[in-house]
């Protein structure tokens, strides 16, 4: 019988954002079904939804457009997608829970970063109204997917997106105190690729996802959060007695 061995206690907490923090990715999905009925394709399912979550642009568009074959070279595709989106993003919302959690772990002083494969210009664009929620992150603990310190083909699901996070947070201890670990690092997730990047890195995980991706991967879900980690049907109903916080 194996060994079950005792969770850390948690002293930082990193967050994706897009479909975890805010409903960006219902905007995603409408704007790629609008172009794929233009073309008399089939909606996108979940099942290769999936895969695209928390990839940057240009890998998401490339595996798309394998699935799809849509008429379109992957950077036509990619510039059409951007062109549609740029408007909507001003009308992104907060999803459930997600401030209400923020400010009770701000309040707690729980070190937080946040780490999401959005470039800059998309970032600004999505959350420039929503101040309320994203001031609660120090820019020196915002991470985003063009950050040159990811190096090229190495976003999520590799772990390098939440290692950067990691230290940007250990930058900002007091000398006086030890190195937060991987492993005394919660990383909430909506999507399947961040949640591996983050496992990859040896953070604890909680996912945080879509009724039809849980359904989807219902046989397997407790294999793809891990011995640690916990899935959740929104932000607050973390249980931070559970995480030492």
């Amino acid at each position: 019988m194996s060994e079950i061995r005792q969770r850390p206690k948690i002293r930082a907490c990193i967050f994706d954002m897009d479909g975890l923090l805010i409903n960006s990715e219902d905007i995603y999905t409408e704007v790629t079904n609008s172009l794929l009925k233009e073309h008399g394709k089939p909606m996108l399912p979940w099942s290769v939804k999936a895969d695209l979550q928390g990839r940057t642009g240009s890998e998401a568009t490339a595996r798309l457009l394998a699935w799809s074959q849509l008429p379109y070279s992957p950077e036509e595709l990619y510039a059409t997608f951007a062109e549609r989106q740029k408007p909507l993003w001003k009308d992104t919302v907060p999803m459930p829970g997600a401030v209400d959690l923020l400010n009770k772990l701000k309040e707690k002083k729980v070190p937080l970063a946040l780490a999401t494969s959005s470039h800059r210009g998309n970032y600004l664009l999505k959350t420039a109204h929503l101040g309320h929620m994203f001031s609660l992150f120090d820019d020196a603990n915002t991470v985003l997917g063009d950050d040159p310190r990811i190096p090229k083909g190495r976003g999520k699901p590799e772990p390098d997106i939440w290692l950067v996070a990691l230290e940007t947070l250990n930058a900002m201890l007091p000398d006086h105190l030890e190195r937060i670990k991987p492993e005394e690092c919660l990383v909430f997730e909506d999507g399947i690729p961040g949640l591996t990047g983050a496992k990859k890195a040896g953070c604890q995980v909680v996912w945080v996802p879509d009724p039809n991706l849980l359904e989807l991967f219902e046989d397997t879900k407790h294999e793809i959060v891990g011995e640690w980690g916990e899935i959740l049907p929104r932000l607050d109903a973390l249980e931070f007695i559970k995480y030492g916080l």
